[in-house]
């Protein structure tokens, strides 16, 4: 299968869970982007991305989790979807490093109160244009000791295949091995790949 990863805010495609997927699915080819910092430059790349490179799954973390979901026609998994990035604590005006190496090589990025606007306003609309496709084949995955992100009730207006996890925020390798790995196991089984 070819899967692609969107990662979570101040990390990058060469995070720790890009490393734990390839590591769990070395049949699988796993891309993963450098998502941009402001939504409005992120959400027509990573739909290019996807146009592009027609991955079988998406899989996001937390903003990257958001973002997945907004990719129509598409299988998905989001994993901690953060859909209220503009309310998030971490989300503050001024200079922060980067959690990975990009490949742009840049350390730091710039929040501004325009990006958080961006935001903002990308949250109104991010559930418009939801198919019926995508009603069946997005997944959400919320762990249960997560101290950041709240969304399983929205994400359950939306979509009925949401489920909870024994795990926090970020994923480590034992919540990929009891929740991610058999839900991609499970789409593996139905597209027969």
């Amino acid at each position: 299968m070819k899967i692609v990863y969107f990662h979570g805010y101040a990390s990058s495609g060469a995070s720790g869970t890009v490393e734990l997927l390839r590591k769990a699915l070395p049949e699988d080819e796993v891309l993963a982007p450098d998502i941009p910092v402001d939504p409005v430059e992120a959400l027509p790349y990573l739909q290019q991305y996807c146009a592009e490179h027609q991955p079988d799954l998406i899989v996001g973390t937390s903003m990257g989790g958001m973002y997945a979901q907004q990719m129509h026609g598409y299988r998905k998994i989001c994993v901690n979807p953060a859909f209220n990035m503009s309310r998030v604590g971490v989300m503050k005006c001024g200079e922060h490093p980067f959690l990975n190496g990009r490949k742009d090589n840049q350390k730091t990025f710039r929040i501004t109160r325009d990006i958080i606007q961006h935001f903002s306003m990308m949250e109104r609309t991010q559930f418009k244009g939801i198919t019926e496709f995508d009603k069946e084949n997005t997944y959400g995955l919320f762990g249960i000791h997560d101290p950041l992100v709240h969304t399983y009730d929205t994400f359950k207006k939306y979509y009925s295949q949401a489920s909870r996890f024994d795990g926090a925020h970020q994923l480590n390798d034992k919540a990929l091995k009891t929740a991610v790995l058999p839900l991609i196991a499970q789409i593996r089984a139905q597209l027969g790949k």
